[in-house]
């Protein structure tokens, strides 16, 4: 026969149990040590390089034409800025909004700039993919 103390133990039990886990990886590439959350996917560093490219003043439409201006890849602007806001939550960009204009039907343009925690990023990924390429250059099966 069960207990109110034992009805109790088993619920929460059950609900250990479906609790969502996280888990970090980490992985040490001579000094430089990352979790796999610090890492940037291939297109968030396009994105945050054409970012830079721009300047101040850069919005969604800037960033795309100049990834499409630089690599000659089509992309499109969803892309561009569900990418902005992923690292907007990663803390690499923020954003503000401007003021509504009438050219814009009354919309706000959001405008994107770069962070610390960004500009880091893209130096630690740079270091990386260098790494990555020391003694392939001479390898002429790679590298072309």
């Amino acid at each position: 026969m069960r207990t109110g103390q034992d009805t109790d133990e088993s619920a929460e039990l059950t609900e250990t149990l479906l609790r969502p886990i996280t888990y970090f990886y980490s992985v040490e590439i001579g000094e430089l040590a990352m979790t796999r959350s610090s890492y940037l996917g291939a297109f968030e560093e396009i994105v945050l390089l054409a970012l830079v490219q721009v300047g101040e003043g850069a919005y969604g439409m800037t960033v795309r034409r100049e990834i499409e201006e630089r690599s000659g890849r089509s992309v499109s602007i969803g892309a561009v800025y569900s990418t902005l806001d992923r690292l907007e939550r990663k803390g690499y960009v923020s954003s503000r909004l401007a003021d509504p204009d009438a050219v814009r039907r009354g919309r706000a343009r959001r405008y994107f700039q770069i962070e610390q925690a960004g500009e880091e990023a893209l130096h630690r990924s740079r270091e990386v993919v260098s790494s990555m390429w020391e003694g392939l250059e001479t390898r002429p099966d790679v590298g072309r």
